[in-house]
């Protein structure tokens, strides 16, 4: 009987398994329109990270200029330029590609013109060079690749061919022609990559989905995508692929949300040839969002125009009038219901102006508030250096008193006395029960004061304390010195050191720290609670 209770329960967590399975792609409405708010918010930016771009790639080019008489530097800065110049401008990196070509034929460097002959045929589809881009890869002869060019070969294969293939999306039996030769390239390329590298899972993830294995090309992607930085290309065809998957599926929601995600991922890139968003804008058009598609649709062909991507262009501009011409009818819906609007705005606004008198003056409070808690700290530690400074006083007399009593036994015949004052056990024993008061006292006011210290510190330099060890010498050296009490005489006085000792323990300190020429300065930093 428990023997079938149990197979029951096993058969239960398996179907609940294989449900949860295949929802993994499961998204909400709230998260569609969350994301491509996301996503009109990084268009709005979209010009800082094209400029940031843009200086990314002036900086190389001025390390191609200063290293133009080392031909392997130039070269190598030579094809960053160019690579950053892919998706962003397709005629400066053509003319980079082409240029480098030719000066590595000239001096002979047949592996570096291999590199960059292929890397040219690669991008020539885009700007509409069908046929040499074809001509161009063709010449090269596979067998002839430096092994280090291998990887690159197939790579560049794929991705040419990916763009003739998506000329003929619309004719199947053209499209599939293109399609298989990226397949083949694709499984030569994965025989050669490194299969722990997001690269290989990338391409793994999206042969799967060519070839229809949608569960394993889905698997591999979302695994994928937990590690990638969303400013990243490779993000970018993570999330399109997943998009493409839900397609095939039919899942609306996870559809938009993942093309979504993909074109946000290009425009955080500075990518201006794009397929995410051209995509996004058409898709979104056929469900009734006119607005917002010819919006997307209009920035994808600006990017391609100023992309000089040929073929991203053509692709735009066949659906920007159809999707005009329902943009102005919904204007002119829009104007008619902006009258009846305006007096509610103008109610808005006053609410607003009400609103934000409320938080100035909540600000203004708040601001009071963060002052009087500064003010309390300090109260607090000018209390502690004051107490200190008493038990400083204590200390010297009870020193003063043991030299005395001293000296007067010396004289006498007390000579059990003379040896409990001559041991100094007195004075230890009253400095024992200072460091357990200030102790407490400081840790209560700077509870992560040791956490503070150690992270200043190198790794293998940390202060590590005994069981029941509050601080010890080097952390309260450095708490007399948070609380204000610099000198090292004065510190040393307190502990019961010479001045020379306290010295000795702040110049190791300081050689222990991260960075030694801060490290006091960085303690005094460190906050109260």
């Amino acid at each position: 009987m428990n023997c079938k209770r149990i197979l029951l329960f096993l058969c239960l967590v398996a179907l609940l398994h294989g449900v949860v399975s295949s929802q993994t792609l499961a998204v909400s409405d709230h998260q569609v329109k969350d994301a491509l708010r996301r996503l009109d918010r990084e268009l709005t930016k979209s010009k800082k990270y094209v400029d940031a771009h843009q200086n990314s790639l002036d900086s190389l080019l001025q390390v191609r200029e200063k290293t133009s008489d080392d031909i392997l530097s130039w070269m190598d800065a030579s094809m960053k330029l160019a690579d950053g110049y892919t998706a962003f401008n397709a005629d400066s990196a053509l003319n980079c590609y082409t240029r480098t070509y030719r000066r590595a034929v000239e001096l002979n460097m047949d592996s570096a013109a291999v590199r960059f002959k292929l890397k040219r045929a690669t991008y020539l589809p885009l700007a509409g060079f069908v046929k040499d881009a074809i001509e161009e890869f063709d010449a090269v002869n596979p067998d002839s690749i430096a092994p280090g060019n291998i990887e690159l070969y197939y790579d560049c294969g794929r991705q040419m061919y990916s763009y003739i293939a998506s000329f003929y999306r619309g004719y199947p039996e053209v499209y599939k022609q293109w399609n298989d030769l990226v397949m083949e390239y694709q499984e030569n390329l994965l025989s050669v990559l490194d299969k722990s590298s997001n690269k290989y899972k990338l391409n793994r993830g999206e042969l799967y989905f060519t070839i229809g294995e949608y569960s394993k090309a889905e698997a591999v992607v979302l695994n994928l995508l937990e590690s990638l930085s969303e400013e990243s290309n490779m993000y970018a065809r993570a999330s399109y692929i997943l998009s493409s998957i839900a397609k095939e599926r039919g899942q609306k929601n996870e559809y938009i949300y993942y093309l979504t995600l993909s074109a946000i991922a290009d425009v955080k890139s500075a990518t201006l040839e794009v397929v995410s968003l051209q995509e996004l804008g058409a898709f979104l058009f056929s469900i009734g969002e006119v607005d917002r598609s010819y919006r997307y649709l209009s920035i994808a062909l600006a990017n391609a125009v100023e992309c000089h991507a040929a073929m991203r262009m053509v692709q735009t501009s066949e659906l920007l009038p159809v999707i005009e011409s329902a943009h102005t009818a919904e204007i002119e819906a829009w104007r008619n219901r902006v009258y009846g609007e305006i007096a509610g705005m103008a109610v808005l606004v006053l609410v607003l102006i009400a609103t934000l008198l409320f938080l100035r003056k909540e600000m203004k409070r708040m601001s009071e508030l963060q002052q009087n808690l500064r003010s309390s700290n300090h109260i607090k530690e000018v209390y502690i250096s004051q107490f200190l400074n008493l038990c400083s006083i204590y200390m010297d007399k009870l020193n003063r008193f043991n030299k005395i009593v001293n000296r007067k036994i010396s004289t006498g015949n007390v000579d059990e006395l003379y040896k409990i004052t001559k041991s100094g056990k007195f004075v230890e024993e009253q400095s024992r029960e200072f460091y357990e008061v200030f102790d407490n006292a400081f840790l209560s006011i700077y509870p992560t004061f040791v956490k503070d210290v150690n992270a200043l510190l190198r790794d293998d330099e940390t202060i590590e304390l005994t069981d029941g060890e509050l601080l010890n010498t080097d952390l309260r050296i450095l708490a007399f010195m948070r609380l204000g009490i610099e000198e090292s005489s004065r510190i040393a006085q307190m502990l019961n050191y010479s001045v020379y000792t306290i010295y000795t323990y702040r110049s190791k300190l300081k050689k222990r720290a991260k960075n030694s020429d801060t490290f006091e300065e960085d303690v005094m930093k460190i906050n109260a609670i």
